[in-house]
């Protein structure tokens, strides 16, 4: 079986959970923004959690089907059509052979997964189909989907149709976004004025927001600690010794803008971090449009660690619910 894309959409590009293990060597862990809503999709037909699909951000691709084939379509609101009859999000429906899915306009949210029965199956990439299309690695050659292309799918099964994850379990950002920050190791650099102005202050999602990071503006300058800048390090008062960068992390350049470095973001470099984003709520930051209202909340890492907990007693109810 395979889709024929008569439509790419924009930044359409095969997805997975991500090639951990990497990173040190400068290859980023990548795979779905919404880690969550691509579990579910795979969940609802079928598939292995971790299955590669679609990820198709603000406008979805038209696809052909060449067999019939059992799809979900979770994360934003960005309802899919099949033959341009409506169909519910966060649901299992049929696709037969011969018939076309396309997506009505985007309502809510950023990015949608897109899954199919057998998963997408391109060959893996250091153990994942995800696509870094900065590396030309991994997906379909590499690359965003194009017209023209036929995605191959494994082998699935089309009997539970119709099958549907609770409302109560689709996570959605609220408004403002409340995103969960651990101070991290540089947090000493900046005033303790600056550190309040941080957390107290309303940011906006800027329009500089893709796979490898979301910034944002709107709040105050953080001043810095006055210090003689070290060896190896820029003029600039936010440059550091060159460092790691732990998957969401925040640097911030010049002091001025905020930035969440996310899936596909680089592994080190030499701005200071003021925190990292914790892991549980960065799935939501891959459903934040421009401009979007959000405050960052000082947490312990007690906190964190109960946060991903509760995470996990998510994915549970979700699995259960599905099974």
């Amino acid at each position: 079986m395979a889709i024929k894309v008569l439509h790419h959409g924009l930044a359409t590009t095969v997805q997975d959970l991500g090639r951990p293990g990497y990173f040190h060597l400068g290859i980023p862990v990548g795979g779905a923004m919404d880690r969550y809503a691509m579990r579910a999709a795979n969940l609802l037909v079928g598939n292995d959690e971790g299955a590669a699909g679609l990820e198709a951000v603000f406008m979805g691709p038209k696809l052909e089907f060449t067999q019939d084939a059992l799809v979900a379509v979770t994360g934003a609101d960005m309802p899919p059509k099949v033959d341009g009859a409506i169909q519910p999000g966060w649901t299992a429906f049929l696709v037969k052979a011969g018939q076309t899915l396309t997506f009505d306009f985007l309502k809510a949210g950023a990015r949608i997964c897109i899954a199919v029965s057998g998963g997408i199956d391109v060959p893996e990439a250091l153990g994942s189909r995800s696509t870094y299309p900065i590396g030309a690695l991994g997906g379909f050659e590499g690359r965003p989907i194009a017209p023209g292309d036929e995605l191959p799918v494994g082998k699935g099964n089309l009997a539970t149709d119709g099958k549907t994850v609770p409302e109560a379990l689709r996570r959605k950002p609220g408004a403002p976004v409340e995103l969960r920050v651990l101070p991290g190791l540089y947090w000493h650099r900046v005033t303790e004025q600056s550190q309040v102005n941080f957390f107290d202050d309303e940011w906006k999602v800027a329009p500089e927001a893709d796979r490898m990071g979301y910034r944002f503006k709107g709040g105050r300058k953080l001043d810095f600690v006055d210090r003689d800048q070290p060896f190896g390090a820029g003029s600039d008062p936010s440059n550091i010794v060159d460092s790691c960068y732990p998957y969401g992390s925040i640097q911030v350049p010049g002091g001025t803008e905020p930035i969440i470095l996310h899936r596909d973001a680089v592994s080190g470099g030499g701005y200071f971090m003021v925190g990292t984003v914790i892991s549980a709520d960065m799935d939501l930051i891959g459903q934040l449009q421009p401009h979007t209202p959000a405050r960052f909340i000082k947490v312990t890492m007690e906190e964190a660690l109960q946060a991903r907990a509760d995470r996990q007693a998510l994915l549970a109810e979700l699995r259960a619910a599905l099974a």
